[in-house]
């Protein structure tokens, strides 16, 4: 099967860093299916893992952890789908990533590919929506107890890349929070905008000063997407106390000694954990993955993908790793066919 990978950590720039290879193809076993991938989007974990991760010893690394496809077989024990059922999902990191022709997944973090939408549209949904959700309604829990005295608001910092596209839409389609995204860009502003939130907020600025000339009083929630260490002092000063914050970036250090005045509980959201540690819970990603498919269809939310690059090929995904580094992307970058 074709293929695209790496052996060494290069720079984007380096023709080197990803190129196109040929491989076995993958046999299904236990609860795997096997899958033809129709398109896939590429997400900033796709460039950390190529910076940062050398392969074994001659070993080639094969990224991608979002896809859309057809099951093509299934393994001996696995029972939800069935060879011709058209799926998406965002994978494992601890296995080959889905940029290549055929891959295998777990069925039970797989979701039915939503009826209304393209390869490519599909593709660009599965890991954000997982990662909004979970952090939205599993570490944040913002439909349980209100803060007393709070602002039934929350702040999502970075609205307007992947995570925070889908997570603006999220929460204001499925809770009654008023919705305060950052962006600092005309066009960036505007797709917020476009995607259902209620107030814009320069990050370029201090965030602290921005909410407050919001007048609608401290958020409850603040969902931090991008550069929590650039803004996490800002963020201290501007939620509420006995708030709750998450974040999903990996800052160097994380001194969250500024939350204690504020008794603010702090919540790490990883997408793979539940894979990395077969959880007792692992499938629960492949439900959250149907209900999000069911709330697309249903016209309640819609795909995040702002560009489509074409075939899947090293060059164009060196083109996708290139744009997400340089911190300019909008929403999802999506590839679609061989």
């Amino acid at each position: 099967m074709r293929a695209i990978g790496y052996k060494t950590p290069l720079p984007i720039e380096d023709d080197h860093s990803l190129v196109d290879i040929h491989l076995p193809d993958p046999v299904p076993s236990n609860r795997d299916l096997l899958v033809e991938v129709k398109a896939i989007s590429v997400n900033p974990v796709d460039t950390k893992v190529r910076a940062n991760v050398r392969p074994e010893e001659d070993a080639w690394k094969v990224l991608g952890w979002d896809a859309a496809g057809t099951v093509v077989k299934t393994g001996p024990h696995a029972s939800l789908f069935k060879p011709g059922d058209e799926v998406f999902y965002a994978g494992s990191i601890t296995r080959p990533g889905a940029n290549a022709q055929l891959h295998l997944v777990d069925e039970r973090i797989v979701g039915r590919k939503p009826r209304t939408l393209g390869w490519a549209e599909a593709a660009a949904m599965p890991l954000t929506a997982i990662t909004a959700w979970e952090a939205l309604f599993d570490r944040l829990d913002v439909k349980g107890r209100p803060v007393p005295g709070a602002a039934p608001a929350i702040l999502i910092v970075g609205g307007a890349g992947g995570v925070g596209s889908i997570a603006v839409q999220l929460a204001r389609k499925l809770t009654n929070l008023t919705v305060i995204a950052t962006a600092s860009r005309p066009e960036t502003k505007a797709w917020v905008s476009d995607l259902g939130a209620h107030h814009v907020v320069d990050h370029s600025k201090p965030l602290a000063r921005e909410i407050a000339a919001l007048n609608i009083g401290d958020p409850t929630f603040v969902f931090s997407t991008t550069n929590t260490s650039q803004h996490l002092a800002e963020i201290a000063e501007l939620i509420a106390p006995q708030g709750r914050f998450a974040l999903i970036d990996d800052p160097a250090t994380l001194d969250i000694n500024p939350f204690k005045r504020k008794s603010v509980s702090v919540h790490w959201e990883f997408m793979f954990t539940r894979t990395m540690f077969a959880t007792a819970d692992i499938e629960e990603q492949g439900r959250l993955l149907n209900h999000v498919s069911r709330l697309v269809d249903a016209g309640t939310i819609r795909t995040t993908l702002a560009d489509n690059f074409g075939a899947i090929n090293a060059a164009n995904i060196r083109r996708a790793h290139a744009l997400i580094e340089s911190g300019r992307a909008r929403g999802k970058i999506a590839l679609e066919g061989f």
